[in-house]
């Protein structure tokens, strides 16, 4: 399993020698957090304070401009690239005017544009190197072979220290990483939806001792607001857990999360620090094995057979 730095609790240092924090910081929506640059520089600070010293990106997050929001912010404070791991994604070509050359969405996982989409991300961060490297989303086109070149290029030219995938089965996961080792699978997970504990996913990365990391942990906020039956049987059971063991209702469903065998590594979305907080507070406890079955059997809708 991965080993807990003992000097900083909230690290952990995975095979090939990826360091990330516990909880990684999510700049999807950066760009409609409507800070400064100077208070991007102060939420950045906040974070690693915290101990939240990983970011995770993509080219194509806020209209292919939350990198560049991210990259001034450390332009000002130049010091805090040596403080954090930049993780970037790649491999989806939207619609948008920022790339008025395309005209259909759709997935590229070529070498060209694997290898321009990580320099790019550089410029845009304003950084010599990515900590961290993912195709966003498995391409019907995909070549194997052609993403591996792809990735040991970049890693001999030191412009990313390690490659991974997002969204990937287990089977196509296993194919890359035959051919080049691969960090991690950032999947989505959360009670709302387990499908990755079920299909394979979590075993198979857990058989590797790979960590998955996870988006959309508090289901796209809907955790909150979901009125529909699953949504309300599900709330009413975190509740429960939160109420006997008194921790924040987010902070219940971070531990939920990275209870599992397979040490997921749960993305924050939210501009609020206190929201942040809450998962980091996740990091210093855990549920009993019986309330860690309440949440998923709310989530399920049925006991285990």
């Amino acid at each position: 399993m991965p080993m807990t730095d003992l000097t900083c609790p909230s690290l952990v240092t995975y095979q090939g020698g990826l360091t990330l924090s516990r909880i990684v910081a999510g700049m999807w929506r950066m760009n409609e957090w409507n800070l400064t640059p100077q208070q991007r520089v102060e939420w950045i600070e906040q974070a690693l304070a915290m101990g939240v010293t990983s970011f995770d990106h993509a080219d194509i997050y806020g209209g292919y401009g939350v990198e560049a929001t991210f990259g001034e912010a450390l332009a000002l404070q130049p010091s805090l690239r040596d403080k954090m791991q930049l993780i970037s994604k790649c491999g989806i070509k939207l619609v948008n005017g920022a790339r008025p050359e395309h005209t259909i969405q759709h997935y590229d996982t070529s070498a060209s544009h694997i290898i321009a989409s990580a320099e790019n991300s550089l410029r845009q961060l304003g950084t010599d190197h990515l900590d961290l490297l993912l195709i966003h989303r498995p391409d019907p086109l995909m070549n194997f072979d052609e993403i591996a070149g792809a990735f040991q290029q970049l890693k001999k030219d030191g412009k990313v220290k390690h490659f991974g995938v997002s969204n990937f089965t287990r089977h196509q996961f296993e194919s890359l990483n035959r051919r080049i080792p691969l960090a991690t699978n950032q999947v989505e997970f959360s009670p709302l939806y387990v499908a990755p504990m079920f299909d394979e996913t979590f075993d198979g990365l857990q058989d590797l001792v790979v960590a998955p990391m996870i988006w959309s942990p508090l289901g796209g906020g809907r955790l909150f607001s979901s009125d529909d039956a699953t949504g309300v049987r599900v709330r009413a059971a975190i509740q429960k857990v939160a109420d006997e063991l008194q921790r924040p209702f987010g902070a219940v469903v971070f531990a939920w999360i990275m209870q599992l065998p397979s040490r997921p590594v749960p993305l924050t979305g939210s501009g609020r620090i206190a929201a942040v907080k809450e998962a980091v507070e996740a990091t210093q406890f855990s549920l009993s094995r019986s309330q860690w079955f309440e949440i998923l059997r709310a989530a399920r809708g049925h006991e285990v057979a």
